[in-house]
């Protein structure tokens, strides 16, 4: 099987639970706080890589105690680091309030990953060239997914853009992009405050995206491409404890199905399964599912995922 890649952000992410987020000027008593490996693109990989498909990671992590840890514990998931790559300085964090409702909220300090740089990305077209698909976020330099949807263009391999956080990108970038996968925030930015499914997507079309995927949460999700074929996908019914990282989940069982090559329906449950899964435990990584797993889910439903 050629290997998944995906080329983004490693974290740690420092997490917080309380009641609620706190306002301006407040301050919040949290009930309690841990410690977790993230970043989107390293949930990503780690998400691919617990689905039982070959992972790799572009990415890179400080000289710091977190960027030690970090990559440790990406190997101990199975993800292949051997293109990871250590400078001086700090890693990247992620500070996230989790409260009640398991509803999160994120500052990110990229740090080291704004050295995911257009000239690391060419130093890596070795590993490029030997992909499958290529998954990619925007918590690394915008001219750096810039260069990377052109070199997947010349090497027609099939990106898939996560565009969070939701960051202007110019028309060029966004024709090359194979799946475009906003959940209803990111949609908003970019449709310019409307969430009209119909609508969202023409906009999304009339840039040149291929496919698109709104992610609508507790709603489900939608599947659709240019040539106006549209498949809804329900969400699953959980307890949820913690979102964060589920879009993660989605989007890396989403691409494994893709790569099976099942039809776009199959895909979406699968996703779907593996996001809802994540959403009932705590954290980003610890919280994505094994194959395993996501298959007990969906046999516990009576659905049937054929392959």
């Amino acid at each position: 099987m050629k290997p998944i890649v995906i080329v983004g952000s490693i974290n740690m992410d420092l997490v917080s639970t309380a009641e609620r987020a706190p306002g301006p000027g407040e301050t919040v008593v949290g009930r309690d706080f841990h410690l977790h490996s993230g970043g989107k693109g390293a949930n990503q990989a780690v998400a691919v890589a617990r689905l039982g498909y070959p992972a790799v990671l572009l990415g890179k992590i400080g000289d710091d105690l977190f960027g030690s840890q970090l990559l440790e514990t990406l190997k101990g998931y199975g993800v292949n680091t051997d293109e990871i790559e250590t400078i001086t300085g700090s890693s990247g964090t992620a500070s996230i309030v989790v409260n009640r409702k398991g509803e999160n909220s994120i500052i990110v300090t990229p740090a080291a990953n704004l050295s995911v740089t257009p000239e690391y990305i060419e130093s890596k077209l070795h590993v490029l060239r030997q992909a499958g698909m290529i998954l990619t976020q925007l918590e690394i330099p915008l001219g750096t997914v810039h260069r990377l949807a052109h070199i997947c263009e010349e090497l027609s391999i099939p990106l898939m853009l996560d565009p969070a956080p939701a960051q202007r990108l110019d028309a060029v970038t966004l024709s090359r992009i194979n799946w475009f996968t906003p959940n209803q925030t990111e949609a908003q930015f970019y449709a310019e405050g409307t969430y009209a499914s119909e609508y969202v997507l023409e906009r999304f079309f009339q840039f040149g995206v291929r496919n698109v995927v709104l992610k609508k949460g507790s709603a489900g999700a939608l599947i659709a491409s240019a040539d106006g074929a549209r498949h809804p996908v329900e969400a699953f019914s959980v307890d949820v404890v913690d979102t964060t990282a589920a879009g993660d989940a989605f989007n890396g069982a989403f691409a494994v199905a893709v790569m099976l090559g099942w039809d776009a329906t199959l895909c979406g449950r699968y996703a779907a399964a593996a996001a809802a899964i994540s959403v009932t435990r705590k954290g980003a990584q610890p919280s994505l599912p094994s194959e395993r797993e996501v298959y007990s889910f969906l046999a516990e439903r009576h659905i049937e995922i054929t392959q």
